[in-house]
């Protein structure tokens, strides 16, 4: 018969492949950072329930905002395209180059004429339209998840309940417990490497955002630090939102931030390979190795869940004792 301590390590390598494979790894995501919020909110309030009412404050901030950009992207486009395709059209002409637009109007026109000779267009925007619902729902469900871990995180709540007291099932529990306890402790110290790297990331971005006076700075500094939680994608929401900024002042501006921004990004690589690599202590040359193939097996989220599976496997492996081969003394 399996062991209990085999079947826990079985349990979550099979959690792990099935999330890349099924492409739940945004779910998974979602109950670590959400459980590790939780966490933290309880260290700071010391009691659950005010736990769970600041993390439904900061989600239902975090929407809002999402929801404002959105909305103020959608309005501001024209102005944007009206205040920066005559700098455009001038940097062409002095080149030679020959735009198929030169107002907000004809841009229209020609994105348009341009989707109507893709007819797979359409069949992408219904693709993207139901993998956002469904992501939505995911999360939804991922933070209701993780609230109730947070609240009892017990695999067997009627254990007292057993006929057999030491049986299987409760071992194998308890052994399931231990991998997935191990498991989030390896997310939550390479969490705490992430936040140091997006700490610095929002320092510097703040001090551009401030310099150049750019609109709704406070609000950037926050988006900025809540993207960088997530490794280097996160850092190119947050610097997409700048540059568009940027461009409603001016077209130089928005080249300006743009440069910027990109040091910033390639000084993110270095900063994730040193600070996590040394906060798992791991080489900087395996921790990249480990976000490229992270990237490529499952995307964005592999990017978080790399680091977190390199720590883990190193951690719990040191625990292992190996006996030395015997001598042989012939």
């Amino acid at each position: 018969m399996i062991t209990p301590t085999r079947l826990s390590y079985g349990v979550l390598a099979l959690t792990i492949i099935l999330a890349g494979f099924l492409h739940l790894a945004t779910p998974l995501l979602v109950v670590l950072f959400a459980y590790f919020a939780l966490r933290q909110f309880f260290f700071l309030t010391k009691r659950k329930w005010l736990a769970l009412i600041l993390f439904i404050l900061v989600v239902a901030a975090i929407g809002s905002a999402a929801v404002y950009f959105t909305r103020a992207a959608i309005l501001a486009l024209p102005d944007v395209a009206d205040s920066s395709i005559p700098s455009a059209s001038a940097w062409a002409q002095q080149r030679r180059i020959e735009l198929p637009f030169t107002d907000f109007e004809s841009l229209r026109a020609v994105v348009i004429d341009t989707l109507k000779e893709e007819a797979h267009y359409l069949r992408n925007v219904a693709h993207f339209a139901r993998s956002t619902t469904a992501a939505l729902v995911f999360t939804l469900i991922g933070i209701v998840a993780a609230v109730s871990l947070f609240f009892n995180a017990g695999l067997d709540p009627y254990r007292s309940t057993h006929a057999v007291k030491n049986n299987l099932y409760s071992i194998c529990c308890d052994e399931v417990s231990t991998r997935f306890r191990d498991f989030y402790r390896s997310f939550a110290t390479v969490m705490g490497a992430q936040i140091t790297i997006s700490l610095i990331n929002t320092t510097l971005t703040a001090l551009f955002v401030v310099t150049v006076r750019l609109p709704h700075a406070p609000l950037i500094v926050a988006i900025t630090f809540l993207c960088g939680l997530v490794p280097i994608v996160g850092n190119l929401v947050s610097n997409t939102i700048i540059v568009f900024l940027a461009l409603t002042i001016s077209l130089k501006l928005a080249i300006g931030a743009l440069v910027f921004l990109i040091v910033i990004h390639k000084l993110e690589y270095l900063l994730n390979s040193k600070i996590i690599g040394d906060r798992i202590r791991n080489p900087v040359w395996l921790t990249l190795i480990a976000l490229i193939i992270g990237e490529r097996l499952m995307g964005i989220p592999g990017l978080v869940l790399a680091p977190v599976v390199l720590n883990y496997v190193r951690v719990d492996m040191s625990k292992v004792e190996v006996p030395s081969a015997p001598q042989n003394l012939g």
